[in-house]
């Protein structure tokens, strides 16, 4: 290979953001950091403990100058609390107490976190103002429906992840907070007029430019006003056009994972990978499929567009010159500490909401409404038992249920519905209303959107799942 070809293939490898399996990393990831490939992205099952997580980074560090990223939200979608479930409320939480303050420093102390495991950037915050009540794949990770308060709160938490040197990484550009569709299924439409899009879905991502995010992801979703049929992550006029051109951001772009359907069932990874670059992305997140082959792959196919003249040259080295700068602001975070402080618990507490009256618990059953995880979240225990250590749980999936036996084995006890998103799902919302039609004396906790609430019993609104969440709410019911 010649120098020129190496130095092609570099620059290739430089935009990609790969993922691997297991707690250490394979020798195939070390070998192409050594080769400039431009990070990992971590998910779930690379985390065991805090600890492991910071050998992997320096694992990693040692053999390049990799971006080490992950999904830290807080709230639903955490990946270092994986398997546990997230010490920080999401951001419905904090939209819901609209405290700016509390949302840049449970932000900080998120970044503190990854910090000290040597993770340098954080995709978050979602930036999406939640404007479809049914959307599948937002909900609670939006601040809110209103976009002055997206707005604020976004500004808040990139202030908050970049003060701890944490890059922010505001999602998902131009908006998926009026979809329908989870765009790791399909291509979602967002079909608004530009002016609706500027007033609404662009409000936090203007903010946040002008808070100096340092990365901006994109989002699988057509805009038709924009991007006609076409996705953003693959469209020039979403992400040259008006982010680069209206919004005036020259920051670094990543995609979305490329290993979605909106993608992968259209124009396929490599071709993804592609079309995004001559789009103006300049990090490709390849999402937790690919493998060492499919990277080999893409690698090859960035190459020979670039060969073919399919994707101008010049594009690689502003995507290099971008993601240099990025590095050079990361400078050094080994060594630093996780912050030990009570915000995550302190902001869940604030944001909980009690209507009705709670009245001491009596051999409590807890029914938990089964309600099957989105694939941004993963499976993330939720729930409440952890904090009601003497009731009896019963985890039900809604369709399933026998409503008759729940009620006899409830006979004389304290009754508690715990649910999540009833508003989008018509076989929860049923099992709770026959729940609170035979016991109006029964608490319901909605874990989710509190979209929709039964007619009758005492209600208990979280605004998100995380361990912080089910805690404040417990708390509430035993005060």
């Amino acid at each position: 290979m010649s120098q020129s070809d190496r130095g092609l293939r570099r620059l290739a490898a430089g935009t990609l953001l790969v993922a691997f399996q297991g707690t250490t990393a394979p020798d195939w990831v070390l070998r192409e950091l050594e080769h400039g490939l431009g990070g990992v992205t971590l998910f779930g099952f690379n985390v065991a403990d805090p600890g492991q997580v910071l050998g992997l980074t320096t694992a990693l560090r040692g053999a390049g100058e990799p971006v080490i990223s992950l999904d830290e939200e807080g709230g639903d979608v955490t990946r270092l609390a994986y398997h546990v479930g997230s010490p920080y409320p999401g951001n419905a939480a904090l939209g819901a107490v609209d405290d700016v303050e509390l949302t840049r420093r449970v932000y900080r102390a998120i970044a503190s976190e990854l910090a000290a495991c040597g993770i340098n950037l954080d995709m978050a915050p979602s930036a999406d103002v939640n404007s479809e009540a049914d959307n599948p794949v937002i909900g609670t990770r939006s601040f809110g429906t209103d976009a002055e308060l997206a707005a604020r709160h976004t500004v808040a938490a990139v202030q908050g992840l970049q003060s701890a040197h944490v890059a922010a990484c505001v999602k998902h550009f131009p908006g998926h907070g009026a979809t329908r569709v989870d765009s790791h299924l399909a291509v979602p439409v967002v079909d608004v007029s530009l002016d609706v899009l500027r007033e609404r879905e662009l409000t936090p991502f203007r903010a946040a430019i002008g808070a100096g995010a340092k990365s901006v992801m994109t989002a699988h979703v057509a805009v038709p006003a924009v991007t006609g049929e076409t996705p953003a992550t693959l469209s020039a006029a979403a992400l040259t056009g008006l982010l680069r051109g209206e919004l005036g951001y020259d920051g670094v772009v990543v995609t979305d994972a490329l290993d979605m359907h909106a993608i992968t069932e259209s124009v396929g990874l490599a071709g993804g990978a592609v079309l995004s670059l001559a789009a103006g992305s300049d990090l490709l997140c390849l999402g937790p499929l690919p493998t060492y082959d499919d990277v080999q792959a893409i690698i090859a196919e960035i190459v020979m567009a670039v060969r073919e003249g399919r994707l101008p040259p010049a594009r690689l080295e502003e995507a290099a010159a971008r993601v240099s700068a990025l590095r050079a602001w990361f400078g050094a975070t080994e060594g630093v500490a996780a912050e030990q402080n009570v915000v995550g618990l302190h902001a869940a507490r604030r944001a909980v909401r009690l209507t009705g009256s709670a009245g001491p618990l009596v051999e409590p059953l807890v029914i938990e409404v089964d309600t099957p995880p989105t694939i941004a979240v993963g499976d993330v225990p939720w729930g409440v038992g952890p904090w009601l250590p003497d009731a009896e749980i019963v985890r039900v999936k809604p369709a399933a249920a026998d409503v008759s036996g729940l009620l006899t084995t409830a006979t004389g006890r304290s009754l508690v519905v715990v649910v999540k998103d009833a508003h989008r799902h018509q076989e929860s919302r049923s099992l709770v209303s026959a729940l609170v039609a035979a016991r109006p004396d029964a608490t319901v906790i909605e874990m989710g959107l509190p979209v929709w609430r039964p007619a009758s019993a005492t209600y208990i609104a979280t605004y998100g799942a995380a361990r912080a969440n089910a805690q404040a709410a417990i708390e509430l019911l035993t005060a």
